[in-house]
């Protein structure tokens, strides 16, 4: 089947018209007419090859919602009509520990919505920056949102799972002191979450002008981490750090923030490697410094539940597809409040 997208043939062009294959339906496949795609910035890495390994042409996109329009003969879980989501992974391999475990997102094998080996036209994935999208049934998840919040639900497919996950794989909640470093893409999702979940959230920042931004968001302080005098009135009283910020940076003064204990979890990947911390502030108190990747299935879904139960969805700014190019150049400026959200129907106007 052939449908319309938005691409890059070269990391050097923008993005452009294109027309593309999905494959025929198979047993245990879903077709999604898409609705709405967010625009994350690893789209942008990968579409610019600031990432190695971008094949082409590229289509990015893996915040997808939209809607079941057809299902293989053997799905029983996903009907013509249902409100769904497609994240970062579209296959794995199924059978090794993680895939067993649910946490297909740490498989050696797991093949990415886009840029991802495939047997499919044109030999590797195409993401959702397209009208329509044919996934394994396994790796579709459930929106429970209301149909006027999905364009705002789709930036939980990354974003949302990328903070949820090592929120709840450290056990945040009730009685728990959470920074959040970075008020982003990111950063304003782990700031709902963590404050839904019942943590004391203090946000920092570079910039004075997000101090209110991030208390608007459910942060409980902000601290604008250029200023001792705020940082010096944390040191040693937080349980765990949720570092979002993709630029390099040195981590030693968030460190100092940390309990005996407490762990500072990466989820931001900046192109050039933050400064070695200093090995003191790690051995003195047994803190730790920690990565996260994305989520497995069955805790994005857990994710999208425990949003939906809550009414927390990103805060978006809707685009038509042909200003994609011109939302990398403001995403590259930090001109967004705070996911873009391209309108997949723009494809056909």
């Amino acid at each position: 089947m052939t449908i319309k997208a938005y691409g890059a043939r070269a990391g050097d062009l923008p993005l452009e018209p294109m027309n593309i294959t999905r494959r025929t339906l198979g047993v245990h496949d879903v077709q999604i007419d898409i609705n709405y795609c967010g625009v994350c910035h690893s789209d942008l890495h990968q579409v610019r090859s600031e990432w190695a390994g971008t094949l082409y042409p590229c289509v990015p996109g893996h915040e997808i919602v939209g809607r079941v329009s057809a299902v293989g003969t053997q799905v029983s879980g996903f009907k013509p009509g249902d409100l769904v989501g497609v994240g970062c992974i579209v296959d794995s391999c199924r059978h090794c520990a993680e895939c067993n475990d649910g946490l297909e997102n740490y498989c050696n094998h797991m093949i990415l919505t886009y840029n991802g080996p495939s047997s499919d036209t044109p030999g590797h994935t195409l993401g959702g920056y397209s009208q329509q999208i044919v996934v394994h049934e396994r790796y579709v998840l459930r929106i429970r949102h209301s149909e006027t919040q999905l364009a705002a639900v789709a930036p939980l497919l990354c974003a949302g799972i990328t903070t949820w996950s090592p929120l709840r794989h450290w056990k945040v909640g009730q009685g728990h002191k959470v920074g959040v470093i970075g008020i982003g893409g990111l950063g304003h999702m782990g700031i709902k979450l963590a404050h839904a979940m019942g943590a004391y959230v203090v946000a920092f920042t570079t910039s004075e002008s997000k101090r209110e931004a991030a208390r608007a968001l459910g942060a409980h302080e902000t601290v604008v981490s250029r200023n001792p005098d705020e940082m010096a009135r944390h040191v040693g009283s937080l349980d765990f750090i949720l570092n979002t910020v993709a630029a390099s940076h040195d981590l030693d003064a968030f460190f100092a923030l940390l309990k005996r204990d407490g762990t500072m979890a990466l989820v931001g990947a900046p192109a050039t490697p933050h400064p070695s911390p200093n090995v003191f502030n790690l051995i003195m108190k047994r803190r730790s410094l920690a990565g996260s990747l994305i989520g497995g299935i069955s805790e994005t879904q857990e994710m999208l539940d425990f949003c939906a139960k809550h009414n927390i969805v990103a805060d978006v700014e809707m685009i038509r597809i042909d200003e994609i190019n011109e939302a990398y150049e403001r995403m590259l400026k930090g001109d967004v409040k705070y996911r873009f959200v391209i309108d997949c129907a723009s494809l056909t106007a």
